[in-house]
């Protein structure tokens, strides 16, 4: 499926053929590492050769607005996955494509618990038991088939069997689907951000299309230090789905507005970036509770109980 708000006027692409799981990886990191408003991918299994019927190749393809700097992005790969992948990277030139279309022909319903995410165009595969949100296809990143998001639905239909949550943060919120599932399950107000405009947007159009625009209203905002989001702590439950870097930078932040008995859905991680991410937040005085991985990534349920906790400013 695409990931990533579509470029507009996208005339840049880069391919690679490899398995799945390279694939997979290739893609969510540069979409994750770059704007989300200039990069989108799209992963599918290659065409069978005329000898088999089954492939064990699969293609990832990231679409850029302006042209990407093929140096950073093979540096970045070879990071990641090794030196073989980002060497079998090609970048290319492609026309204007329909991309909400794009969006359309991969965007397939998506369960996480009792979450059902979805375009408008499978409205009719909801259930009658099912806290179902629809995403507009166009804004297909964040939709649940991501492998961070889909791990921070499953984590917060866990939490919700066993408790109800008071005040909830959505950190990095993108567009909005954690901020909005945890609305439609409690029907209490969610407090969200997000650094990019464009993100913040897409977020409250997908809480209005939802019914959740009273309960959700983000702000565009550099972590936790809006006023909005300070004024509603201290918090009870906090997700942060973004990258390890930020999310290690933040850990202070986020401490300070977190409840003493606060849980912590944090995602965005490769399994490289687990060890970091923990220490940081030990030193805040949380511990792993839980930790679940899907296509490579890493979703952390936190509580307080580090070795060495703090005391809440």
């Amino acid at each position: 499926m695409l990931e990533g708000l579509p470029p507009n006027g996208a005339a840049h692409v880069l391919r690679l053929t490899a398995d799945e799981r390279t694939a997979r990886a290739v893609a969510d990191i540069i979409v994750e590492t770059f704007d989300p408003a200039e990069t989108a991918s799209v992963v599918y299994e290659a065409a069978p050769s005329t000898e088999s019927w089954t492939t064990d190749q699969w293609v990832a393809e990231v679409y850029f607005g302006p042209a990407p700097d093929e140096a950073a992005i093979r540096t970045l790969v070879a990071d990641t996955v090794g030196a073989g992948p980002a060497a079998a990277l090609v970048f290319d030139r492609v026309s204007q494509q329909d991309w909400v279309a794009a969006s359309l022909e991969g965007l397939a319903p998506v369960r996480a618990g009792r979450f059902l995410i979805h375009g408008s165009h499978d409205r009719a595969d909801r259930r009658p038991n099912d806290i179902a949100l629809e995403i507009e296809a166009a804004l297909a990143f964040g939709t649940g088939h991501h492998g961070t998001t889909h791990g921070c639905l499953v984590a917060l239909d866990r939490i919700g069997r066993r408790r109800r949550a008071r005040r909830v943060l959505d950190v990095g919120t993108g567009t909005g689907v954690l901020a909005i599932a945890a609305a439609l399950l409690w029907r209490i107000k969610i407090a969200a951000g997000d650094i990019d405009p464009v993100s913040t947007a897409a977020a409250a159009e997908n809480a209005r299309l939802n019914g959740a625009a009273p309960y959700v209203r983000p702000v565009t905002a550099r972590g936790a230090t809006h006023p909005d989001l300070r004024a509603g702590a201290p918090y009870d439950l906090v997700f942060a789905n973004i990258l390890a870097r930020p999310l290690r930078m933040l850990a202070p932040q986020i401490a300070r507005v977190a409840a003493r008995e606060a849980e912590l859905v944090l995602s965005g991680l490769l399994a490289g970036d687990v060890a970091g991410v923990l220490s940081a937040y030990a030193a805040q005085g949380f511990a792993l509770a839980r930790r679940t991985d899907r296509e490579g990534w890493a979703t952390l349920v936190l509580k307080r109980g580090g070795a060495a906790p703090r005391p809440i400013a």
